[in-house]
């Protein structure tokens, strides 16, 4: 589809992919490429065509302006993964089929089918931990599917879950409870974090959180007494003030109490596609991308290559060297899904020139001047790289196309890969796409 005034006109492939590329490169030429923003929504991860052929199409933009869902999402799962482990990939997932204590906060897996914790029908699994005499408890500000059926709930102050996990912490220390087992051999600086949590006492937090002493207490010590246990948070003690410290505490709580990296705790999972694994005779490179370059307007450090989306509005918005003249979106609708939804609505209506790679027409696509479409679902083959990497067991499975692709369609992955060819300059007599 391409937008001429406040009309839709639907026209071919090549003369869509052609002008796209040309106005990209014409915006590049005279702005830079950093004035190029690229918006990645969820699907873009659950796609293996979107998710492989994205970053050349990036690269050929030279853009550094990118920005993704992760950032509203899981980006303090990935941060404390690094700090703790060495990679921000390296996140362990709840062993819940083997598990007798399952603690969860800010979470409600029975809806989700387990965030960044891949794992068909929770709410039986969260039946069987019951049945074998285990327990379920979450902590949560919602009475939410999950806590329905749980063994208890505990209603928490939104925003304060920081306070709750540096209680538990300091229980631990306070009553000899720290038993990190084979992993206190290479677990540095206990000692520190003794020190750092010693202040937060149970009694002090418990104005801040509206839970008592008394059972933070006794759900730490249950916790930590029980052989095969589990502390799992998502998306609720994510996206908050502290979240980045939230996932390290319940990392942290995890190890402390021998959890980590043991049956029926939290496991790290084997895949049949590691895409940690170093190449053969090359050591595992250090990882570190974090604060290498900053958000033009408000000065936000860059994580795993990207900005917070938060920045997209005040980027689009605010004059001067540097500020985003075009946005490409694939498969996101941020106007609704990212903070300042209305703001962004409205510097979205400013910019220069827009494309989405979409089957939409939106609140945020509207604003595209093309929205080239790509097949979706039992159209296209896929194998999910992410999702096996965060799965309950070890499982491989690719999905060929259940129909045969329509004349005059595109999958995703051409699409991309038209435009890099094109924004590359390859001449078209080079192009190998099938």
């Amino acid at each position: 589809l391409k937008r001429v005034g406040t009309d839709w006109h639907e026209i071919g492939w090549e003369q869509a992919l052609d002008e796209v590329a040309d106005r990209l490169r014409q915006v590049r030429d005279t702005h830079g490429p950093n004035a190029i923003g690229v918006y990645a929504g969820n699907p873009t991860v659950h796609n293996s065509g979107s998710f492989l052929s994205m970053p050349g199409f990036v690269k050929s933009i030279g853009t550094r302006t990118v920005f993704s869902a992760s950032s509203v999402d899981q980006f303090p799962h990935h941060f404390a993964a690094w700090q703790l482990f060495g990679h921000p990939l390296l996140m362990p997932v709840p062993d819940i089929d083997n598990t007798d204590f399952w603690l969860i906060m800010g979470g409600n897996p029975i809806a989700s089918n387990g965030s960044i914790m891949t794992a068909p029908d929770v709410a039986t699994r969260l039946r069987a931990i019951q049945q074998r005499g285990g327990r379920v408890v979450v902590i949560d500000p919602r009475h939410t599917e999950t806590a329905q059926r749980a063994d208890e709930h505990h209603f928490i102050r939104p925003g304060t879950d920081v306070f709750l996990l540096l209680a538990m912490t300091q229980v631990l220390f306070a009553e000899n409870l720290v038993n990190p087992g084979r992993l206190a051999g290479f677990t540095d600086n206990l000692n520190t974090l003794c020190h750092a949590v010693a202040d937060y006492t149970p009694e002090r937090v418990a104005p801040l959180t509206g839970i008592d002493a008394d059972t933070l207490r006794r759900l730490t010590r249950e916790f930590a007494g029980t052989s095969r246990a589990v502390l799992y948070g998502r998306v609720g003690v994510s996206t908050q003030e502290f979240g980045g410290l939230c996932l390290y505490l319940i990392n942290v709580l995890n190890l402390l109490t021998g959890h980590l990296d043991q049956p029926g705790g939290m496991l790290f999972t084997s895949p049949a596609i590691d895409v940690l694994a170093p190449r053969p005779g090359m050591p595992r490179p250090v990882y570190n991308k974090f604060n290498r370059f900053h958000s033009r307007v408000s000065g936000r450090a860059e994580f795993m290559g990207e900005l917070p989306v938060a920045c997209l509005a005040e980027e689009a918005e605010t004059p001067g060297d540097g500020q985003l003249r075009a946005v490409v979106t694939s498969c996101g609708n941020p106007v609704l899904s990212t903070p300042n939804g209305r703001r962004l609505d409205n510097a979205l209506e400013g910019l220069e020139f827009m494309v989405s790679v979409d089957i939409y027409l939106n609140e945020t696509t509207r604003h595209a001047d093309y929205i080239l479409p790509p097949l979706t679902g039992v159209e296209t083959a896929n194998y999910d790289l992410t999702f096996h990497m965060l799965a309950i067991r070890n499982t491989a499975r690719y999905s060929e196309p259940m129909v045969p692709k329509p004349v005059g369609t595109l999958y995703d992955w051409e699409i991309f890969e038209n435009l890099r060819l094109r924004l590359s300059d390859v001449p078209r007599a080079e192009w190998k796409l099938q």
